[in-house]
């Protein structure tokens, strides 16, 4: 099972089997350097997250489970 490409500007995943172009399961690997602010009741909120590392792990397909994901170009966008 090989692991499509990340989407860009250009292009968006496409299921293979079902031809599914919206819904996907992703599975991701992150490693982060967060800025977390607690405020005086203790309550935390992430106020900045900087992505050092990240690897595409799965795409699986949310309609019919299959990882079997291509990459394909989207549509020009139609001025109007």
């Amino acid at each position: 099972m090989s692991v499509p490409p990340n989407v860009t500007p250009q292009t968006r995943w496409r299921c293979a089997r079902c031809g599914n172009l919206t819904r996907f399961d992703v599975t991701r690997r992150s490693r982060v350097r967060e800025f977390v602010h607690l405020d005086l009741s203790g309550e935390s909120s992430v106020e900045e997250r900087e992505v050092l590392d990240e690897t595409l792990e799965q795409v699986r397909c949310r309609w019919c489970d299959a990882t079997d994901i291509e990459v394909v170009a989207r549509p020009e966008a139609v001025d109007g």
